[in-house]
């Protein structure tokens, strides 16, 4: 299956495994390369140096291409970039606006980049700092997210653009797949079907908590960071959402201990952090200390298991999901599901 996103990186197949935090981690990234895919490194929780070796790791499990997910408003924004140039990865995938300058670098190295963005003006004006493809996510996708289902969303930014464009928000199946492709899309791009595969480092307790939700058990909420935050429904959620600010404030701050002592961080970084989520926005002292400490949130559900403290993020499609297969198994079924679609559509035209 050939399209401009396959064309334009050199995998096999149109499916893109995005740069979940805590969760694509070097073995699901080198397992999704194997299988065609394109797997997408997460680096916005991981030291500099912890970055180094999971792409020296991916690079010993995998020769296909993959990418590494960036930060854009990072403070070491430009030596990761470098990072990348350096070991030669072939995607730079940035989960906000990456400065011209940027793309101009990664370009220029050979690298191809592809932002995410959550509306059309965002990709005409990444498009025409020369980013190479977007990625989509409608409000269907798990984790920081908008209000405007993929339906809608995706028709608006390619009828905004020209360059290749990825969906994501809602996909796990070939159904997706070629329902993605017939609107004109690139690809799919997908992250709570790859969280829950087999290669997926999340403790199986959690992925069980996943697999036992139904389409409601998902819940878009603001009380985490003061950001629409597409989340499972869990203890801590349902506290934070039935609580004072007061209440949120003693998790904000107790959180933010954790994640300060994992990470090594001041607490004059956190407070630089968590002003900077701030900046533009109406929100409370406990939305911006919590802003600045989601990783911890995250961290404690997806790596720690402990479904108690953690905010586990996920997309709607949860609710449709009920196995485990290893990412090649997944990736197979997936296109293999979307070549028959696709041919018994074309036979409607006979």
């Amino acid at each position: 299956m050939r399209t401009a996103l396959t064309e334009l990186v050199g995998v096999k197949h149109p499916v893109v495994q995005t740069g979940m935090g805590w969760v694509a981690g070097p073995r699901l990234v080198g397992a999704t390369a194997e299988a065609g895919g394109l797997g997408i490194l997460a680096s916005a929780t991981m030291t500099f140096d912890e970055l180094v070796a999971a792409i020296d790791e991916v690079q010993a499990r995998t020769s296909a291409p993959f990418g590494v997910n960036l930060r854009a408003d990072a403070a070491d924004a430009s030596t990761r970039v470098q990072l990348l140039i350096d070991k030669g990865v072939k995607v730079a995938s940035f989960a906000l606006a990456p400065k011209q300058e940027f793309i101009e670098r990664l370009k220029a190295a050979g690298s191809v980049v592809i932002p995410s963005v959550g509306a059309a003006k965002h990709a005409r004006k990444v498009a025409q700092w020369g980013a190479d493809a977007v990625i989509v996510q409608g409000g269907e996708g798990g984790g920081h997210t908008g209000g405007v289902a993929t339906t809608l969303l995706l028709p608006s930014v390619l009828d905004a653009v020209d360059i290749p464009v990825i969906a994501a928000g809602g996909f796990f199946d070939g159904r997706g797949l070629a329902a993605a492709l017939a609107y004109g899309a690139a690809g799919v791009a997908m992250g709570t079907r790859f969280l829950l595969t087999r290669e997926s480092t999340v403790p199986d307790e959690v992925k069980r908590l996943y697999l036992e939700r139904d389409l409601n058990g998902t819940v878009v909420t603001t009380r985490v960071d003061g950001m629409p935050h597409r989340v499972l429904r869990t203890e801590l959620v349902e506290h934070l959402e039935g609580s004072s600010r007061a209440v949120g404030l003693y998790h904000a701050v107790r959180n933010a201990g954790r994640f300060k002592r994992l990470t090594g961080l001041r607490w004059s970084d956190l407070l630089r952090e968590g002003l900077a989520t701030k900046h533009g926005k109406e929100q409370t002292w406990a939305q911006m200390v919590m802003a600045a400490n989601t990783p911890m949130l995250l961290r404690a559900g997806l790596v720690e298991g402990d479904r108690s403290a953690g905010v586990l993020a996920s997309g709607q499609v949860v609710g449709m999901l009920s196995d485990l297969p290893s990412c090649r198994e997944l990736i197979e079924a997936i296109v293999a599901e979307a070549e028959a679609i696709i041919g018994k559509l074309a036979s409607v035209l006979d």
